[in-house]
């Protein structure tokens, strides 16, 4: 079966890839350093913004923002390169990512902001670190610093707090409850981006979806509007009603 193109419109955007099987895939300083700057070249390329990031042994969560239709041209440029580097300095081949990124749209205020947090405290949770600031590989110690990395500048933390470095430590240490984070999740606040560089087809998504007999046809118009691609957060607003009741059409059309 092909795979399902990836939809793309502007916003804020959290990424997650990880190695292959697990593998490790930041050995060592120099490494997470070279994807750095890879990112932030990528970034400033394609015009992105990058808002927060934390880069863990094997996978490395990202929150950023695309104003065109060009993420999946940002990912695959910064994951083949960081590939190809990586297995030549290991002398090693085959591929390196488990598989094409992940990428969930965020549409919520609440959620985004909870992303923040839950993103800095990556190596926390993980018990690598007793304090966020002690981690090198994360945005958390560069938003302290005296000096913003260019990559960062635009960020929301940069762009609310400015130099307010109190009021940064109080926000990005806030308290985060995975429960909450995975409620948020499966409700409303994030869409599963579905898999390419195109907007979705509004009129095409209102002429699926319209006048249908009763609750049960348009329960299927639902499941079929999602199955082609479109996101839950599309089809509730062309049809009016809540997200979570079209999450809630698609989970029971699965049991």
């Amino acid at each position: 079966m092909p795979r399902r193109p990836r939809i793309e419109i502007a916003g804020y955007y959290h990424i997650i890839n990880r190695g292959v099987a697990q593998r490790v895939i930041f050995k060592e300083a120099s490494d997470y350093e070279y994807f750095e700057e890879l990112m932030c070249f990528y970034m400033k390329s394609y015009g992105i913004t990058l808002h927060n990031y934390c880069l863990m042994g094997n996978h490395y969560h990202l929150l950023l923002e695309i104003k065109t239709e060009n993420l999946s041209k940002l990912m695959r440029q910064l994951n083949m390169n960081y590939a190809i580097y990586f297995n030549k300095k290991y002398k090693r081949t085959g591929h390196l990512w488990q598989g094409r990124f992940k990428s969930w749209y965020v549409t919520d205020e609440a959620y985004l902001y909870t992303l923040m947090l839950y993103i800095e405290q990556n190596p926390l949770k993980a018990n690598m670190v007793k304090h966020l600031e002690e981690y090198p590989y994360s945005s958390y110690h560069y938003f302290l610093a005296d000096e913003i990395p260019e990559c960062l500048q635009q960020s929301w933390i940069v762009q609310n707090h400015g130099e307010d470095k109190e009021a940064i430590e109080a926000m990005l240490k806030g308290s985060v409850e995975s429960a909450v984070l995975q409620e948020l999740k499966k409700v409303s606040s994030l869409v599963e981006a579905p898999n390419v560089d195109k907007k979705p087809d509004i009129k095409n998504l209102e002429k699926m979806l319209a006048k249908p007999n009763d609750m049960k046809e348009r329960n299927k118009q639902i499941v079929k509007a999602y199955e082609q691609g479109y996101s839950q957060h599309s089809i509730a607003k062309v049809l009016g009603i809540s997200q979570p009741a079209v999450n809630g059409v698609i989970k029971r059309s699965r049991k």
